[in-house]
């Protein structure tokens, strides 16, 4: 149930889009354990003339970049498992653009399960109401 913002340089394009979202839930789900029937991702574009790295537009570096940013519960993810997350990110990224700046980023926000949450009901909500139905 993650949500994932996407930010990537270039002119919008729908099948761009619909690639980057079907490579990150796949591997959100690959390595963060993330049910991809309930992920939801968003992609925006920045043109490389608006957006910088160590003071010069990506467009007078000639380089692509991305901003990945993500919601997951506290404690649901290893450092092993972000650590590879954000490998295989860089990664695909690199692939799906023909190469990224490195001054691309991903960011995994650890958030309380009581504070996280879809349909009305938090994390914790859920989990503690699926404890309840195992033990009955």
């Amino acid at each position: 149930m993650p949500i994932i913002n996407i930010s990537v340089t270039g002119k919008p394009d729908a099948k761009l889009s619909a690639t980057i979202a079907k490579e990150i839930t796949g591997l959100t789900a690959a390595h963060l354990r993330k049910d991809p029937t309930i992920t939801a991702v968003a992609v925006t574009y920045v043109d490389p003339q608006h957006w910088f790295a160590g003071g010069k537009s990506l467009a007078e570096h000639g380089a692509d970049t991305f901003w990945l940013d993500i919601k997951v519960v506290d404690g649901t993810n290893t450092k092993l498992e972000l650590e590879a997350y954000l490998k295989a990110i860089f990664e695909a990224f690199g692939k799906l653009l023909g190469g990224v700046h490195e001054e691309s980023y991903a960011f995994v926000h650890e958030v309380p399960a009581a504070a996280y949450g879809y349909g009305g009901k938090s994390q914790e909500f859920r989990f503690i109401s699926g404890r309840l139905k195992a033990t009955a």
